[in-house]
């Protein structure tokens, strides 16, 4: 066994990519997670906005509800409902019925994305891992894993907010998969995601990060209605997803899974030349 030790600057290929679960390797359009956010607030008498519930997106689930009762707006029509601000007692109720709704809609959300296993063929034969991170908490991939699996869908770590002391923004899932992978340094991984919060766990681990704007929660739609959008219009709002993604960090965006191994090949000469995704 070959040991690193950090003297000089890591040159080698990319070793190891970490990939995000809903919006990025299942459910086209995260659609599945929002309708649950919707549904455990319109059941108080409140309703979000679709932009209030996904901006959150990516987060463990708790932190999501907890994320959205902070929202000034819709803390405000709260307030006008129930007389009071939402406090922690709100998100511990909300969260309680938030966990067996999302386990139940995962069963109605988690159908590959296109071009994800031959994407995966494409890492396996550049000889890289693939872990994975997810906002979902242990119950919900527990549901989800085994559907990925019959699809063909099997990555070689798989590491979720319950698994850890904190999820996303947090590195830690970036550090699970790390250890299980046998991969170091940490500029030898690539993180990719859909949402803001997967870009800033992948910087918090030392990671290279490659954001997603047409699969995953940013354009929020499935699959049908992104194509049947006029080629201008969707021109334009993936566009301004890009900008929304590289001004939280990003290295790389792609439209969705199936363009990562070619952004992989523009890393790995970046890495040849001594530079690291923190510079």
């Amino acid at each position: 066994m070959t040991l690193y030790v950090r003297k000089t600057a890591y040159k080698g290929p990319v070793k190891a990519l970490v990939l995000d679960w809903a919006g990025t390797a299942v459910d086209y359009g995260c659609i599945g997670p929002v309708a649950v956010f919707l549904d455990v607030f319109k059941r108080r008498g409140v309703e979000p906005t679709i932009e209030e519930a996904r901006t959150p997106m990516g987060l463990m689930k708790k932190d999501h509800i907890r994320a959205m009762c902070a929202m000034p707006d819709l803390a405000g029509r709260w307030a006008a409902v129930h007389g009071k601000l939402p406090d922690e007692s709100d998100v511990d109720a909300m969260y309680l019925e938030t966990e067996p709704l999302m386990v139940g809609s995962i069963k109605n959300h988690c159908e590959l994305i296109p071009g994800l296993l031959e994407a995966v063929a494409a890492f396996r034969d550049m000889g890289l891992t693939i872990g994975s991170t997810t906002g979902y908490t242990g119950s919900m991939m527990d549901v989800l894993r085994p559907e990925a699996a019959r699809q063909g869908y099997q990555p070689d770590a798989v590491y979720c907010s319950t698994d850890v002391p904190a999820g996303r923004p947090f590195p830690w899932m970036c550090y699970r998969n790390a250890i299980d992978l046998g991969v170091y340094p940490m500029e030898a991984m690539v993180k990719v995601g859909d949402t803001v919060s997967d870009v800033q766990e992948g910087l918090n681990a030392g990671m290279w990060t490659i954001a997603l704007t047409k699969s995953g929660n940013e354009l929020g739609l499935p699959l049908a209605a992104v194509e049947s959008l006029p080629p201008s219009e969707r021109t334009a709002r993936l566009a301004a997803i890009a900008d929304r993604l590289l001004q939280a960090g990003a290295h790389y965006v792609a439209e969705d899974i199936s363009q990562v191994p070619n952004v992989l090949a523009a890393i790995n000469e970046r890495l040849s030349q001594g530079e690291n995704p923190l510079r």
